[in-house]
């Protein structure tokens, strides 16, 4: 097996990370339990996965409070990458690495449906394809290029902009010669979106006036802005778009709950006096174009032109403080679990 896959053991029992009730906003550790299953083999057009690394995603909270995605006592929905050790699918080998919806457990019995990538040749250290090259990095792609493509000229303001999706986002940008500007939440991740990602400024945007940050930061207002929270921080953003603009909406991390719809400033005649256009954008709707993207960011990371944060943690015990870390901004990068050794 390759040396960019990692040691593993096998076993004939699975544990997994199940919900145990239905999360009152963000999950907590509390709203999990653990337990122990069978390790069951496929049958025709299955495969069995060996989950080694997991993922903890904002998305998560959405998954969480959905009965039809998350019933209570199953696996938490969640994303992962691991290697095939046995397979009922023509299409599939053993040793092949996948990544997709394999759920907080050591082991998925799965189909392709499950899958947003099949890899049966790795060129990265198997941890990017559930970062850089997983859902974070092929969202900032996609995202980016088809909805408000960036280019020499160009202005564009990006919120969570340390974040995995957002760091990448920046890096792309930059290296398509447009002005990159960042809104985070702490004055060290502003230094490092300066300092590892390239942004051309940051701000930390619990302090100060942000009308006013925003103003004095690109004075004839920005024509992309990559947004990743919504909320307060959207409204203001709007408020700071160029005429003819483009809104990139990929997620609402700004707001907790949509039970009942929250309330806001009215920013219909921000939209229509600027001619802005404004886009949202769900990675799920764009699967058959994984391989693509993760070709194009492969190329960037082994060029040396693309950072990306990234913290691997050992034992399946710890993914749900990972997910709880997320909702209070104390992660820094791509955090990942590593499951593949007791």
């Amino acid at each position: 097996m390759t040396s960019l896959i990692p040691a593993f053991t096998t076993s004939t029992s699975n544990r997994q990370i199940v919900l145990a009730q239905r999360p009152q906003g963000s999950p907590t550790r509390s709203d999990f339990t653990l337990r122990e299953t069978p390790v069951v083999a496929p049958q025709a057009g299955q495969f069995l996965v060996r989950n080694l690394y997991l993922s903890a995603d904002p998305v998560q909270r959405g998954w969480a409070s959905n009965p039809a995605l998350t019933p209570i006592d199953a696996p938490m929905r969640a994303l992962g990458v691991g290697v095939v050790i046995d397979s009922r699918d023509a299409s599939i080998q053993a040793g092949d690495v996948v990544y997709g919806f394999l759920g907080w457990q050591d082991y998925a019995l799965v189909t392709r449906a499950n899958l947003l990538s099949h890899i049966p040749t790795p060129r990265m250290p198997l941890s990017t394809y559930a970062g850089v090259l997983g859902m974070p990095g092929v969202t900032a792609w996609l995202a980016l290029h088809d909805i408000a493509p960036p280019s020499a000229g160009k202005s564009v303001l990006v919120s969570t902009a340390a974040g995995t999706v957002g760091s990448i986002v920046g890096q792309i940008a930059r290296q398509a010669g447009a002005r990159v500007v960042g809104l985070t939440g702490s004055d060290d991740k502003v230094a490092r979106c300066v300092d590892r990602f390239g942004y051309h400024a940051a701000y930390n945007y619990k302090t100060g006036n942000l009308a006013e940050t925003l103003a004095a930061a690109q004075p004839g207002g920005f024509d992309i802005y990559f947004d990743n929270t919504g909320g307060w921080i959207l409204d203001t953003a709007i408020r700071a778009m160029a005429r003819f603009g483009r809104i990139v909406q990929c997620g609402t991390a700004a707001t907790s709950s949509w039970s009942p719809p929250p309330t806001g400033l009215r920013n219909e005649r921000e939209i229509l006096m600027r001619a802005l256009t404004w886009t949202g954008f769900v990675i799920f709707d764009h699967v058959p174009r994984f391989s693509e993207a993760i070709d194009r960011l492969s190329d960037m990371l082994i060029a040396g032109q693309l950072h990306h944060d990234e913290e691997v943690k050992p034992g399946l015990e710890r993914i749900s403080a990972v997910l709880e870390a997320l909702f209070t901004g104390s992660n820094a990068g791509k955090t990942l679990i590593y499951i593949g050794e007791d």
